[in-house]
C-alpha cells in the first residue's frame, strides 16, 4: 500500500512521520509541492493521494491521477468547493475531507478577536508603540455586558457559545438545524432578523452555500444595532465586503474581525512585505484601527494540524482497504 501526500508543510511533518511510524505497512511519499497536472506524476505507483490546497482540483488534475490508476483522494481540510465533482464522478473517485479537526481552534480565535475589538487593543497598541500612555479616548466594552448572536450552532458555534458564557455574556443563536441541548437552554431565536436586532456582536459559523451568499449585506446591516461588532471566521463570501466597509465608514459597525475574505485565493498565505498588496480593499481594511485581519489562520494550531494530517491519512488507508470512513464526502 502506498500513499503520496502533496503540499506537506514543515509544521505537518511531525504528525505525518508519527503516522508513518504507526503504520509501517504503508509506504508514504510526500512533497511540499501542490497537486496539479504536472506534479501528479510524483504519485506514480501510489494507491491514494493526500492533499491540502486552495488550487482547484480541475478536470486536468483529476484526469492525470486517473491515468496513473489513482482514484482515491483525501483532503486535509474541510472545503470541497474547489473539486470538479463531475470529473471525479466519471472516474469514480473516493474523496474524503476532515470536517472536524479542532472546533476549539476556530472558536477561540473568534472569541479572542471579538474581545480585542471590544477592548480596542489595536488602537491602544499603536498608542503605546508611539509612547502615548494616556487612557482616553480608547475605552473598551466588557464582553460580559454584550449580547452575542451566533449564526450557526454546529461544532464551532457550540464551542464559542460555551466560551462566551464563561465570560458571562448573554448568547443567542440561530440555526435551521437546532441543537437539542442548546434549545433546552433557550438559546435560539426564531429568525435572523431577531438576532440582528438584539445582538451587540454577531459571529458567523455557517458554510459557503448559495443560500448564505452575502448574508451580511446592506439590508441586513441596516437591521442591526448601532455599534455592532462583526466576526467572520467561516467563509469570505458570507459578507458583501463593500456593504461592510460602508457600515464601518458610517459608524454603524463598531468593528470587524475577519479571518476570511471572498477574494483570498492567491492573496492569503503569500508574503507581500516587499510588494504592494494587489487588492485595495484588503489593504484598506488592514489599515483601519477598528478592523482585525488574519489570513485564514483561525484553524492553525498544533492540535488542528495533527488532526488534519492523521484523519486524512487514516481515510486514505481506509479507502485502500475498501473500508468505510466517516470522513468520506458523499457527492
Amino acid at each position: 500500500m502506498k500513499i503520496f501526500a502533496y503540499g506537506i508543510r514543515e509544521d505537518e511533518q511531525a504528525a505525518l512521520k508519527e503516522w508513518m511510524t504507526n503504520h509501517p505497512e504503508v509506504e508514504v511519499g510526500y512533497t511540499d509541492e501542490l497537486l496539479n497536472p504536472q506534479t501528479a506524476q510524483l504519485a506514480a505507483g501510489a494507491d491514494a493521494v493526500d492533499v491540502y490546497q486552495q488550487l482547484a482540483y480541475t478536470p486536468e488534475t483529476l484526469t492525470a491521477l486517473h491515468e496513473l490508476g489513482i482514484n482515491k483522494m483525501s483532503l486535509r481540510n474541510v472545503g470541497t468547493d474547489n473539486i470538479d465533482f463531475e470529473t471525479a464522478r466519471c472516474f469514480d473517485f473516493s474523496i474524503s475531507n476532515v470536517a472536524v479537526y479542532s472546533p476549539n481552534a476556530i472558536a477561540e480565535h473568534a472569541a479572542i478577536q471579538g474581545a480585542r475589538i471590544l477592548r480596542q487593543t489595536k488602537p491602544l497598541d499603536h498608542k503605546i508603540e508611539n509612547h502615548d500612555l494616556r487612557w482616553a479616548p480608547t475605552i473598551g466594552r466588557e464582553v460580559r455586558m454584550q449580547t452575542f448572536g451566533i449564526i450557526g450552532t454546529g461544532h464551532i458555534g457550540h464551542v464559542l457559545i460555551d466560551i462566551l458564557q464563561g465570560f458571562g455574556a448573554k448568547v443567542i443563536g440561530y440555526d435551521i438545524y437546532r441543537n437539542p441541548e442548546l434549545e433546552a437552554e433557550g438559546i435560539y431565536v426564531d429568525s435572523l432578523d431577531e438576532l440582528y436586532a438584539q445582538s451587540d456582536v454577531i459571529s458567523l459559523h455557517v458554510p459557503s452555500l448559495p443560500e448564505n451568499y452575502h448574508m451580511i449585506n446592506k439590508e441586513t446591516i441596516a437591521k442591526m444595532k448601532d455599534d455592532v461588532v462583526l466576526i467572520n471566521v467561516s467563509r469570505g463570501d458570507l459578507m458583501d465586503i463593500d456593504a461592510v466597509m460602508s457600515g464601518l465608514d458610517s459608524g454603524k459597525i463598531f468593528g470587524l474581525a475577519m479571518d476570511v475574505y471572498e477574494n483570498e485565493v492567491g492573496l492569503f498565505n503569500k508574503d507581500w512585505s516587499n510588494d504592494k498588496l494587489p487588492d485595495e480593499k484588503i489593504a484598506d481594511l488592514i489599515a483601519r484601527e477598528n478592523v482585525l485581519v488574519t489570513p485564514h489562520t483561525a484553524f492553525y494550531t498544533t492540535k488542528a494540524v495533527y488532526e488534519m494530517v492523521t484523519q486524512s491519512m487514516n481515510a486514505s488507508l481506509a479507502f485502500i482497504k475498501g473500508e468505510e470512513t466517516a470522513n468520506e464526502v458523499k457527492y
